[in-house]
This record gives C-alpha cells, structure tokens and sequence, in this order.
C-alpha cells in the first residue's frame, strides 16, 4: 500500500454533496426509522448530524504527508525504540458506522531521524477520523509512519471494542479485537517484536 492510498481524501470538496443534501439524507433515514423529522425534538437534528460528521470524519481532509512533514535529526545517537502507548481514539466501522472505541500503541526504531511524539498521535487520530476496519487502520499508521520516516522498522499494535458486535447482531460487549502491524527490524524479529509488546503491557 503506498502513501497516495492511504492518504488521499474521499473525494475533492466541490464533488461532495451539498450541505441540504447531506441534511435532507439525515430526514430520509429519521422518517425510515419511524419518527417525524418535523416534530419539536428533531428539527435541528439534521443540521446537528451533519456537523457531527464534519468532525467525525475530519480524517478525510487531513494529509499525511504534512501531519508527519517535520523531523528532527538531533538524536545524540539514540537509535533504540520510540515507543507511544495508550493513545485513545476513536472510530467508525465502514460496516455499520457504528464506533470503535479504543487505544492505539505505536513504536519505531529511529534510523538518524526522529519525529515530534505529537505528530504519533495526529497520525491516529487523522486515521481514526475515517471510515475504517481496524485491520486497515493499523496498517495505515505502520504504513504512513514508516513511507515518510523511513526508520528501521514501525510497530502499531491496536486493541478496540466495536459497537457494532456490542449494540446489534451478537451483542457481546466488552469484547475487545487486537491487531498489530510490523515492519523492518520488527517484522523480521521476533525478539524486537517481543520488546515491543513487553514495553506496550508493562505497567
């Protein structure tokens, strides 16, 4: 997957639909539910909605390339991991668009150049804010980190609930997915890998 994959936007600005239109889609879907859009309660329900998603979705008008853009080579010669763990998000299953809630650790191993630890967290929040499965969300982040850093490796280790198992079909909630993402030294080690999740779980 290369970075204009990851990165690129929905669709430009001027071919989304229109601000009525989104609004007048928000009255379709209350009137399909069963309620009356017009009644007190819902009037501004439709606008409400779609400025929600304006910043739920905010993730599709995000560039990577310029979240990441600023690195520092200043390192003194460290060179071992970088590690940001319990970085909480959250998420939309592209299913359903129903949440995902959860928490996001991500390391790298530095090869002369590091990056801003704030910048990790945009990485996932810009990620989170889309329409997503958590498989291509963890690749993403490993992907986006490792395309502009170019460090010796990237790990994204993600554990989320999904309402979409919690509040329809099986509704099992608490049950919590994991995925994880190795590249570099990380995916052709399993010490380093070891490392990681040692690092991730310790307290």
């Amino acid at each position: 997957m290369g970075m204009d994959a990851i990165v690129n936007k929905l669709a430009p600005l001027d071919k989304r639909p229109s601000r009525e239109e989104a609004e007048e889609a928000v009255r379709v879907l209350l009137r399909w539910a069963g309620d009356d859009p017009a009644r007190e309660g819902l009037i501004d329900t439709p606008k409400r909605v779609a400025n929600a998603y304006r910043e739920l979705f905010s993730g599709y008008d995000a560039d990577i390339e310029d979240v990441l853009g600023t690195t520092f080579e200043e390192v003194a010669g460290y060179d071992d991991i970088v590690l940001v763990r319990d970085i909480p998000f959250f998420s939309h299953c592209e299913h359903h668009v129903l949440p995902v809630i959860g928490k996001a650790h991500v390391a790298y191993l530095p090869d002369s150049r590091v990056l801003g630890l704030s910048k990790i967290a945009r990485v996932v929040e810009v990620f989170g804010r889309r329409l997503q499965t958590q498989e291509a969300m963890t690749a993403q982040i490993a992907t986006a980190i490792d395309e502009t850093l170019r460090p010796q490796g990237v790990a994204v280790f993600i554990e989320a609930e999904h309402m979409c198992m919690a509040m329809r079909g099986v509704q099992k909630s608490g049950s919590t997915t994991l995925t994880t993402t190795f590249t570099g030294r990380f995916k052709d080690n399993a010490v380093e890998q070891a490392r990681f999740m040692s690092m991730v779980r310790g307290r």
